[in-house]
């Protein structure tokens, strides 16, 4: 236990000391302030926790990449952490003082002498090294080897404590049942198809009846009525022109995407010389070998040969003899830049040819959103001087091309202008003091918004919601119908009757787990299974159906299943570290409250202002 707890001393104590040579050191007080707290005699230096609160943020940064200031490291609770730790460790030193425990110096020195830091170029210990990286850490040599009886005397109490908890299989067991039992269940649907007789219409009054009692459900949010007035590409769409000249000429410009060469999906095998590669093809000739046993014999894999598709001209003084070949072929040996090889038609690419005529609705789409994405961005500096010279958005829309519209905004709208990315932050930050200024949209467009009014959350009218309104009335109408023909159907069962014999499709699942799911039932069923007893009929609601399940048997886990091992593996782990964790928090309160806790928040407060 010792040499497991003097291995932890001193990489614990090592990162301690690399943290500390980053010159956060007794030198950073001043004043008669010493201790920021203690558990019993055991104090709590400013420079110790000033130390540790600088570790824990250094860490942090090493992970996230970036600079975290102590007021970020406050929100995160990483303050509160640290200090708890060292009250902690305080507890533990107090409890080992108490019981007389410590290590005596040869142990000591055979610790500090382990630690690398402190040995020389030729790997021996140095004692001048040893005392300047002491003295760059903040540290006197009694502190840090003081520290390291601690650090040792505290990992020996906690070995003490938490040794000989092993879990009993009892306990092991009764959590494994739990998460691993099984269930074979019977289960079949009933579904709106199957239901009997004709549908009833809602007269007036039930519509309405069913809207107030869901009117939390019909009650639109907070809103912001919006005016604005925006321009987009789309907008002036019709109004742009393109030459024909211009047109043919990035249709000539783009001819590689427009008309394609024929081609071919190939894998080329290369060797060294030409002696190699006819071996090759005498092996491939008389069946010795096939393509892909070449490749392997190369160390290689059909990816690492794999070309692509390639035309003619990309395969030189090959591309005659492949193209000539038929898909599955191979050709070769073929004298290439790169020596001797083999290549294997894989596919056949017709050539592709788009005339001009054919590809001009789309050149004059994308020519025309680009210059209309152009106009409108020149659109952008006029308007700003309008409403930089105290014109509304009123007058904007009448002396420019942009639109004048409003909406009635809350966060998630997704129709017209709302639904650009970045118009709900822009929307969410507007004020009625805000003054209209023009912003980017995505596609290119422009807009400038007002706020006129905050509308408080309100009922929406029953004309706009009764689709909906009577929506749910028929999907509750619909699901009390499938549950009374379900019940029907349950309680012939109950009698005497088996499920084939209800006209249902049947299904069985053999060994249902806690943790499982079944195709086309909901996440209820298999809880609803999990609290039946065998032999228990019930229904569940399912997607626009329910569903009727019978629990056949109860299952114990399998012993043979892979999957149950490894669970009951995972299990033990975690139970186990719970439990020490539990035991480690019982042992420090136990220690604090025998021996009192003490915080002098000033002194904190002045740890913390050393690091803004």
């Amino acid at each position: 236990m010792a040499k497991k707890g003097g291995r932890t001393a001193v990489w614990i104590l090592m990162g301690l000391l690399i943290l500390g040579l980053g010159g956060f050191g007794a030198t950073s007080f001043t004043g008669t302030v010493r201790n920021v707290g203690s558990v019993g005699d055991q104090e709590i230096t400013v420079q110790e926790y000033g130390r540790t609160l600088q570790s824990e943020l250094r860490a942090m940064e090493a992970q996230t990449g970036e600079a975290i200031s102590l007021e970020q490291a406050q929100a995160m609770g990483i303050d509160r952490r640290v200090l708890s730790r060292l009250l902690t460790n305080a507890a533990f030193d107090l409890e080992a003082d108490r019981v007389g425990l410590s290590i005596g110096d040869e142990t000591l020195v055979r610790l500090v002498r382990d630690i690398p830091a402190f040995r020389g170029v030729d790997g021996q210990f140095s004692r001048d090294g040893y005392e300047f990286a002491i003295e760059r850490s903040g540290l006197t040599v009694g502190e840090f080897e003081d520290g390291i009886r601690k650090e040792t005397a505290r990992a020996l109490l906690q070995g003490a404590v938490f040794s000989g908890r092993a879990l009993p299989d009892a306990y092991l067991d009764t959590v494994l049942n739990y998460f691993a039992e099984r269930r074979r269940v019977t289960w079949a649907r009933v579904e709106s198809s199957q239901l009997d007789g004709e549908s009833f219409e809602p007269s007036e009054e039930d519509l309405r009846a069913l809207y107030d009692e869901l009117i939390e459900d019909f009650t639109l949010p907070e809103r912001k009525r919006i005016t604005y007035a925006w321009l987009t590409p789309e907008m002036i769409l019709d109004q742009v022109e393109i030459d024909e000249d211009l047109l043919r000429q990035e249709y000539e410009a783009r001819s590689d995407q427009y008309n394609r060469p024929e081609r071919r999906l190939v894998e080329r095998l290369i060797y060294a010389d030409q002696g190699r590669a006819a071996e090759a093809a005498d092996r491939l000739e008389n069946g010795e070998a096939d393509f892909e046993t070449l490749v392997e014999e190369r160390g290689l894999t059909l990816s690492d040969i794999d070309m692509g598709d390639v035309s003619r001209a990309d395969l030189g003084a090959a591309g005659d003899p492949v193209f000539a070949a038929e898909s599955g072929e191979i050709v070769g040996p073929v004298e290439t830049d790169l020596g001797p090889a083999f290549f294997r038609v894989n596919g056949i690419l017709s050539a592709e040819e788009t005339t001009f005529e054919e590809a001009l609705p789309d050149l004059r789409q994308e020519l025309a959103f680009d210059r209309a994405r152009r106009r409108v961005a020149n659109e952008a500096e006029p308007a700003e001087d309008m409403l930089a010279g105290g014109a509304t958005l009123e007058e904007l829309a009448a002396e420019t091309d942009m639109r004048l519209g409003s909406v009635d905004w809350a966060e998630g709208q997704s129709e017209g202008i709302a639904a650009y990315e970045g118009f709900d932050a822009a929307a969410a930050r507007l004020d009625e003091t805000a003054y209209p200024e023009v912003m980017r949209l995505t596609d290119g467009g422009i807009f400038a918004m007002r706020l006129d009014e905050v509308l408080p959350p309100e009922p929406a009218p029953f004309e706009n919601v009764r689709e909906r309104v009577r929506n749910i009335w028929e999907t509750r109408q619909t699901m009390q119908r499938l549950r009374t023909q379900a019940g029907e159907h349950i309680d012939r069962l109950r009698e005497s009757a088996d499920f084939d014999s209800l006209g249902l499709e049947v299904q069985t699942e053999e060994a249902l787990t806690r943790q499982g799911s079944v195709m086309g039932a909901p996440e209820a069923f298999v809880e609803t299974v999990f609290q039946m007893e065998e032999g228990q009929i019930a229904m569940v609601d399912g997607f626009g159906a329910v569903l009727i399940v019978r629990l056949d048997e109860v299952l114990p886990p399998n012993p043979e299943d892979p999957d149950t091992a490894a669970m009951r593996n995972n299990l033990s782990q975690q139970l186990h570290s719970s439990v020490t964790q539990d035991v480690n928090r019982l042992f420090t309160q136990d220690i604090r409250s025998r021996a009192g806790v003490e915080l002098d928040q000033e002194a904190i407060n002045a740890v913390h202002a050393n690091f803004r």
